[in-house]
């Protein structure tokens, strides 16, 4: 896709110091820390972040190639992610994955903030599905558990205000916040489920190749019965239906992201005619592709 670079944002700005992009509508940021170039991870809060972006970008969609966590401590606000807009008060938690698209949250409220690369955290595999493009978005934490998480959010930052030039305390912080933040999720759809792992991970792969459920029981080993069975389980929705949900949020994301026709972004997706997308799209999103666009 077509993409022009624009002047690096000032110090901080969205994974601090990142290198950002602009295709289409939205801005991309790569994740680059300016105090410690070589760490993969920043803490800082909310308050700081818009200290140091330009008002524009407060308000710009953007996507990010790193992990951002929002645990609102104060306030009210609302966030924007893949195009849902998430109401945000105190023991709210975000959590936006690489690829995820964002407008950052607005109103009153302030929030510890945590950024870090996809290969930052310790490999835990209880947070594996937490950190997954299918990952969970928002947690409404309970009031026992704000304060076990707010000392974990504080606890990183401060180690990581120290300065020093090891991670490995750092890493092991983090892995302990995500596991408390896995140890919120038990009823996560497909939580523990290798089976619905499987599925969910041979979708990110062919989702824009194929939209038949029974191409995907095969390539995972199940009948489109068993995978229907599956997929009901864990998120109450059949195989089909993830499929074009998957399907529908990518269309979104390129609508929003790039300068592509509805003809050439139905083609990227698999449709060899655009009619087929527009009328897949609309049934789906409720509107043409071209009125999402605007």
């Amino acid at each position: 896709m077509a993409a022009t670079i624009a002047p690096k944002p000032s110090a901080g700005e969205v994974g601090s110091g990142s290198t950002m992009v602009k295709s289409g509508q939205l801005a991309e940021f790569g994740f680059s820390n300016p105090d410690r170039p070589r760490m993969g991870l920043e803490a800082l809060d909310l308050a700081q972040l818009r200290r140091r972006l330009r008002q524009d970008t407060l308000a710009q969609v953007h996507r990010t190639d790193f992990h951002q966590l929002f645990l609102v401590t104060s306030g009210h606000g609302t966030a924007m992610v893949d195009f849902v807009d998430h109401p945000c008060g105190p023991g709210t938690l975000l959590h936006v994955s690489p690829g995820r698209v964002l407008r950052l949250p607005a109103g009153t409220l302030n929030a510890h903030m945590v950024l870090f690369t996809p290969a930052f955290p310790p490999p835990l595999d209880r947070v594996r599905p937490l950190l997954s493009p299918f990952g969970p978005v928002l947690w409404r934490v309970p009031e026992a558990e704000r304060k076990v998480l707010d000392r974990s959010a504080r606890d990183l930052r401060q180690e990581y205000e120290r300065g020093g030039e090891s991670d490995d305390l750092l890493r092991q912080l983090l892995g302990v916040l995500l596991l408390r933040i896995a140890r919120l999720d038990a009823h996560d759809a497909g939580r523990g489920d290798a089976r619905f792992e499987r599925f969910q991970q041979e979708l990110e792969r062919s989702f824009s190749s194929t939209r038949n459920a029974a191409d995907y029981a095969a390539r995972i080993g199940y009948s489109a019965r068993s995978l229907n069975r599956i997929c009901e389980e864990a998120t109450g929705r059949s195989a089909k239906a993830l499929i074009d949900a998957r399907v529908v949020l990518e269309a979104k994301r390129l609508l929003v992201h790039t300068g592509l026709s509805s003809a050439a972004i139905g083609h990227r997706l698999g449709f060899s005619e655009a009619t087929n997308f527009t009328k897949f799209f609309t049934r789906e999103a409720g509107m043409s592709p071209g009125v999402f666009r605007q």
